[in-house]
């Protein structure tokens, strides 16, 4: 009867175990600059994501990435109470490109850069030259759209 019983229970505590979490996806932003578009939409991901309770892992890169970030994104951010995900630009790498689950292309040519592994979504957002609150708004509907679609693949 100890036996049967013993053995019963450590059925119940294989069966109890949780199974391993799934490791958080990765989001890459890229823009070619990797000092606006990117640095604004990574920002804005990184905040809606927490908020919406998604657990993913987000990064941003350029093609031919600036010097610095953008001021004026920065200063943007700073204003509206968002977390500065970076602090320079940064060329995008191999290991960006088979590490990402989505890959976020805003106005990059990827042809130099190898095949990612993950999804690759383009984005098209006016130039913050042209018109900055359009470019915020479409970068944060893009967003907005990310995250939901996101939360539904959980």
């Amino acid at each position: 009867m100890e036996m049967i019983l013993a053995t019963l229970l450590t059925a119940l505590a294989a069966v109890a175990q949780p199974a391993p979490a799934k490791p958080a996806p990765t989001v890459l932003f890229m823009c070619p600059h990797g000092a606006a578009k990117s640095l604004m939409a990574s920002a804005y991901f990184q905040q809606r994501a927490r908020e919406r309770g998604l657990n993913v892992r987000v990064d941003s890169a350029g093609t031919e990435p600036d010097p610095q970030l953008s001021k004026a994104v920065v200063a943007r951010l700073q204003k509206n109470g968002y977390a500065i995900p970076i602090e320079k630009p940064r060329a995008a790498t191999a290991a960006d490109m088979s590490g990402a689950d989505v890959i976020i292309s805003i106005g990059c040519d990827l042809s130099k850069l190898p095949t990612p592994k993950g999804v690759v979504k383009h984005w098209q957002v006016p130039d913050f030259s042209a018109n900055f609150d359009a470019a915020e708004q479409a970068i944060r509907d893009e967003v907005n759209k990310l995250v939901e679609e996101l939360l539904q693949q959980k």
